[in-house]
């Protein structure tokens, strides 16, 4: 008896093993994850069965049931109108390559308004209007100090043509060592102290009073400056070979120039100095760079002698 309940008491330990590693290895076995359509089919499912179930049902009920909440009226109002603007945008999205007509016609309201304004035609401006008064506005131009002595010599032809031609008030700044000059009640032109500032420089550059007054009484008139090493880089007497071509013997060059292409020029050391109409100032320039590149005298003589045929026939 004894060995008959110790078999049946292991065989029901084996049984209770075997099921309980059976129960282990299906729990040790990785759950499988649903894929995202799988759970959207489960929520649309869902939400069907909800709304086949108690959603509905409750609508049902309230139907006879009045809102807790009345709408206004502008949101009927709101609706119409997105309802004729979604129709509008269908009508032009059937149109295929037609454009959109646009009614630029006025309407009467505004079309009255323009005629109570006066018909859309402004009166004149008074003269008070029109005659702005000038700003009193200022300027100081710098003097070098190889300048200030020829300055004061002349200061009587420099003030006179800035204070009657201009209508400016000029004074003459010793210890800053500049001129200054402002508008006045005298003053008729808009562009008299941008002119005198222009005449002053011309002076304190290095040009004659008689040449540089030509820019008060003349409009098309500017100064072009630049140096022999933008032209070509030179050092020591190659340097001082280039500006003594440019002077030529006694200055001989250097007027020739000046009378065919009606300009003036200033030589300051390695700073050359035109003065004259655009076109003037191109012509001498090209004169110019060419004897600093090296070209002889007679060969500029002779390209100046044609520019003033042309020039002259273009004249008569």
């Amino acid at each position: 008896m004894a060995s008959a309940a110790t078999e049946t008491f292991s065989n029901s330990l084996q049984s209770t093993k075997k099921r309980t590693r059976r129960g282990l290895s299906k729990n040790k076995k990785p759950a499988r994850i649903p894929s995202e359509a799988e759970l959207d089919v489960d929520e649309d499912s869902a939400l069907q069965e909800n709304n086949s179930v108690g959603i509905v049902s409750a609508l049902e009920e309230n139907e006879d049931r009045h809102p807790l909440v009345e709408l206004p009226e502008n949101i009927v109002v709101s609706i119409a109108q997105a309802e004729a603007a979604a129709a509008a945008l269908d009508e032009n999205e059937g149109m295929d390559g037609e454009e959109m007509l646009i009614d630029t016609e006025a309407s009467p309201e505004m079309s009255k308004k323009v005629q109570d304004a006066g018909g859309g035609t402004f009166p004149p401006l008074p003269a008070s209007a029109q005659s702005s008064a000038l700003r009193s506005e200022t300027r100081r131009i710098p003097i070098p100090p190889h300048r200030m002595t020829p300055l004061k010599k002349d200061w009587v032809n420099i003030f006179v043509p800035l204070t009657e031609m201009a209508g400016l008030q000029v004074r003459m700044n010793v210890h800053r060592r500049c001129v200054e000059m402002r508008t006045s009640k005298a003053t008729k032109e808009t562009g008299a102290l941008q002119k005198g500032a222009d005449f002053v420089k011309a002076y304190a550059l290095g040009f004659d009073v008689n040449d540089a007054i030509a820019l008060l009484r003349m409009d098309d008139l500017y100064i072009d400056t630049f140096e022999i090493k933008d032209v070509k880089t030179l050092h020591g007497d190659h340097l001082s070979r280039a500006i003594g071509r440019i002077a030529g013997q006694d200055g001989k060059t250097k007027f020739t120039i000046e009378n065919a292409s009606r300009t003036r020029i200033v030589l300051a050391e390695t700073k050359i100095h035109i003065l004259g109409s655009f076109q003037n100032i191109k012509i001498a320039r090209d004169a110019i760079v060419s004897l600093i590149l090296g070209s002889p005298p007679g060969k500029v003589y002779a390209s100046l002698r044609t520019i003033g045929a042309r020039m002259k026939q273009r004249a008569i």
